[in-house]
């Protein structure tokens, strides 16, 4: 399992966006992980399911309401990472009104997850191989920080502990 002082595995995550732009087309787009964090500071947030309860009424919401608190401290960008297509991700970032603030990717085939050992098997819920819930902190491409959430739970994965560890 991935931890504090590795580096992040290689993987590629899609984007679907809404609007051409930034040498972004419609989509969905391919994002190279090891690329994509290079001179970078990213809050990452993982978890199971888009439109899934908890992940829709907190996990996003936190982040969205302390997206300008992450800027501040010197991110430069926020993830939101989760088993979907990237169609479905788009579609939750259209819902959750994320655009220019969380970048929603897909890692549709559980790749990432896989690398770094994050998987949460829900089959028997009828939702397959799934990413558990996180949240991490990573500079060029560097976990600095990292917050896994225990089954079901929702306590330290949150955007102010993420935040707060960033900021200290």
């Amino acid at each position: 399992m991935i931890k504090v002082g590795d580096t992040l595995p290689s993987a590629t995550l899609m984007e679907f966006s809404e609007v051409e732009g930034n040498g972004c087309s419609i989509g969905p787009n391919a994002v190279e992980v090891s690329t994509a964090t290079a001179g970078k500071t990213i809050a990452i947030f993982g978890l199971p399911g888009a439109f899934t309860p908890t992940c829709s009424a907190k996990h996003v919401p936190g982040y969205l309401d302390g997206f300008s608190d992450f800027k501040a401290a010197g991110v430069d960008e926020v993830w939101c990472i989760s088993v979907n297509d990237a169609f479905v991700m788009g579609a939750w970032a259209r819902e959750q009104k994320s655009d220019g603030k969380i970048r929603m990717l897909a890692d549709g085939s559980a790749a990432l997850a896989q690398a770094t050992g994050l998987t949460l098997d829900l089959t028997s819920r009828g939702m397959g191989l799934r990413s558990t819930r996180y949240s991490m902190w990573v500079k060029d491409g560097k976990v600095m920080s990292l917050n896994i959430e225990g089954p079901g739970k929702f306590e330290v994965s949150d955007a102010a502990t993420l935040l707060a560890q960033i900021k200290g």
